[in-house]
């Protein structure tokens, strides 16, 4: 693995991909990245990405290789992904318990735990040693990166999937400076009442309000969610609606119920005053907008025919919507954009659902 050395202008944040890996190949082609010695690179960018490389698109380890591919040799970093911790978890056999629970795996293999894995299992049905790899490479992905000034006078970066939770993420840096969580960590998360559970939880999937009683979301992807998504911007946040971040609407009169003060204290706060902070996990839908002046959400559901997007930063300290870099996924096969880079045998070789071109 080549040493990472900063850029000369500026990353290339890109957010989750979700095995549409030819998407990924053309919006890499789009921002100026070419294949040279088998990997995307750019003379002066680098890529950041936001993590969920895996599960749901039909080119999943194509966008495995090719993100992987430029990590390794220097040209991209990444952050670990709810979908990449679900991943190792299911995989990972439990330890014995002391007297707890028994559990075969570190997560259970439910109908629904198995339907979100499906796919990625499939297409690595008969790449099993390419599957260790990719395992052995999630657990190298940190859970976050703060990054500095590319020069005098500019601003430095914050990234994470899901949320950026400030004593917590501090707490977590001074016994992990990497960033990179370890198979104790790993084992530990699984535990509800651990600091590698909360970790884990906040900063891969975010912060998140219990509904009342009685209450369900019926989500447009097919499940049923008890709880729903809350973004963590809000100075002063008064009711679900000030605070909710999800595609789904909150059922009823939800959004102008009053937060309680339990739930008020549960909710962190990202400032105005902090370093851009770029982040993935959200579904987003439509044209790519700044929900804060110093935040982007870069999730707008590309396997879902959305936008697999990314924001071109360099160094500015107030981001500017006039840098999203977008490839959309048209629903007709035929409408959808092909890489010029990649060879036609490398795409029909990883192509795994009829009629995808994502």
């Amino acid at each position: 693995m080549q040493a990472f050395v900063a850029p000369q202008d500026g990353y290339d944040l890109i957010g989750d991909v979700h095995g549409c890996g030819a998407t990924l190949a053309t919006l890499l082609e789009t921002l100026g990245y070419h294949i040279v010695d088998g990997v995307y690179r750019h003379p002066t960018r680098k890529v950041i990405f936001l993590g969920d490389i895996i599960d749901r698109g039909p080119r999943i380890r194509l966008a495995v290789q090719l993100a992987s591919s430029m990590v390794n040799a220097g040209e991209a970093l990444i952050v670990m992904g709810n979908h990449e911790y679900n991943a190792l978890a299911y995989c990972r056999r439990a330890r014995p318990s002391a007297g707890g629970e028994h559990r075969d795996f570190l997560r259970s293999h439910t109908s629904r735990h198995n339907r979100i894995i499906r796919e990625t299992l499939d297409q690595y049905q008969h790449h099993p040693d390419e599957w260790d790899e990719a395992l052995r490479w999630f657990m190298r992905m940190p859970l976050c990166l703060e990054l500095p000034p590319l020069a005098p006078g500019q601003s430095g970066l914050r990234v994470v999937h899901a949320c950026w939770d400030e004593p917590l993420v501090r707490t977590f840096l001074e016994r992990y400076p990497d960033g990179c969580i370890d198979e104790d960590f790993l084992h530990e998360s699984i535990e509800h009442d651990s600091f590698a559970y909360r970790v884990l939880d906040r900063m891969t999937r975010g912060a998140n309000l219990r509904l009342p009683e009685g209450v369900e979301i019926h989500s447009g992807d097919g499940f049923t969610r008890r709880s729903f998504r809350t973004h963590f911007w809000a100075r002063e946040p008064r009711t679900y609606g000030d605070v909710v971040f999800q595609p789904d609407n909150l059922p009823g009169e939800l959004e102008s119920r009053w937060l309680s003060e339990q739930e008020l204290a549960n909710l962190p706060y990202y400032g105005p005053e902090q370093p851009p902070l770029f982040l993935g996990h959200y579904w987003c839908e439509g044209l790519p907008a700044l929900p804060a002046p110093n935040i982007a959400c870069l999730d707008y559901s590309a396997v879902k025919f959305g936008r697999l997007v990314a924001y071109r930063f360099s160094g500015e300290a107030t981001l500017d919507a006039a840098n999203f870099v977008w490839v959309p996924v048209p629903r007709e096969p035929s409408r959808r954009p092909v890489p010029e880079e990649l060879s036609r045998d490398t795409l029909s070789n990883q192509s795994f659902a009829n009629g995808a071109s994502q």
